[in-house]
């Protein structure tokens, strides 16, 4: 596929983006602007035209918000929305206004007439933090306040940047959108757990796991799914992508995985403890677990 995507990086014409900022971080940003293949400045120069961005637009104020407005109303399904965070819709949506306006009617003025919405992270694809338990702001996701509407959800806490410009790379060389799983996340980096990949499976295999922090296991690299990793249930990339330019990820660099690319996973707490049964959305069990993924004798019949 090089030659396609090359072809359409040379020839067709860059892409109108408008990138929102809801509740959330800017962590998604960060790891944007990290990309390695490619790097950001050809991404923003060469492949998309960032016509409004919070975070990175120069322009503020009256002036970039006239700017979504003129391309919303002059050049309908001409652009891509992007957006970071979701929008509280608890006592109208105040709990997150921009220029005036609640974030919840901006999103759904500007997705009207977009021509494709992405959900970058899960705080867009599937509530995050934000949505926790009790959710006091009344936070949703992206997919729950634009029904009717495909959306492309990005999750992870932030996504990997590479996964964030393959994204945006698929959409402009077949301007088309990638084929999604039943969460509405790109096949391509969502097919597969990290478990599936994981430089540490073999120790899994083995049964050769973690106890106890920096014991002689830990020391040794062994497997850390008893310390609470969740890669055998979590559906990303990060295993294979990996993250800063294809260096490490999480379980590699001896912290367990927290699912953050899976919808409730705030919520699924104590982090560093195994739990009695992970919990499995519908959508996540196409896949068979491995077998020796059982639960322990201390959680039997629970």
């Amino acid at each position: 596929m090089v030659p396609t995507v090359v072809a359409a990086m040379e020839n067709k014409p860059r892409i109108a983006v408008i990138w929102l900022h809801g509740l959330e971080c800017t962590c998604c940003s960060e790891s944007f602007i990290r990309s390695a293949h490619p790097i950001v400045q050809d991404i923003v120069l060469n492949m998309i035209s960032l016509d409004y961005d919070d975070t990175l637009q120069a322009a503020a104020g009256v002036q970039v918000e006239e700017i979504r407005r003129n391309l919303v109303r002059n050049h309908p399904g001409q652009y891509l929305l992007a957006v970071e965070g979701n929008a509280p819709t608890r006592d109208d949506g105040v709990y997150c206004t921009v220029g005036g306006d609640s974030f919840l009617n901006i999103l759904k003025e500007t997705a009207e007439h977009a021509k494709a919405v992405i959900a970058w992270g899960s705080c867009a694809s599937n509530g995050c933090v934000q949505a926790a338990h009790p959710n006091p702001t009344g936070a949703q996701p992206v997919y729950q306040l634009l029904p009717g509407r495909p959306v492309v959800n990005v999750p992870g806490c932030p996504p990997i940047a590479e996964v964030m410009t393959g994204v945006l790379t698929y959409l402009l060389t077949f301007d088309a959108l990638p084929e999604l799983d039943a969460l509405g996340r790109p096949k391509t980096f969502y097919g597969q757990r990290i478990h599936d990949k994981c430089d540490r499976r073999s120790f899994f295999d083995a049964g050769r796991f973690v106890e106890a922090w920096d014991d002689e296991g830990a020391r040794k690299g062994w497997c850390l799914f008893k310390m609470g990793c969740r890669g055998p249930v979590t559906f990303n990339s990060c295993s294979t992508t990996k993250w800063n330019g294809g260096i490490s990820f999480p379980i590699g660099s001896g912290h367990g995985c927290l699912g953050c690319s899976q919808p409730g996973f705030w919520d699924d707490a104590p982090f560093y403890k195994r739990l009695p049964l992970y919990r499995l959305r519908e959508a996540d069990t196409s896949a068979p677990l491995p077998p020796n993924l059982v639960p322990g004798p201390e959680q039997q019949g629970q």
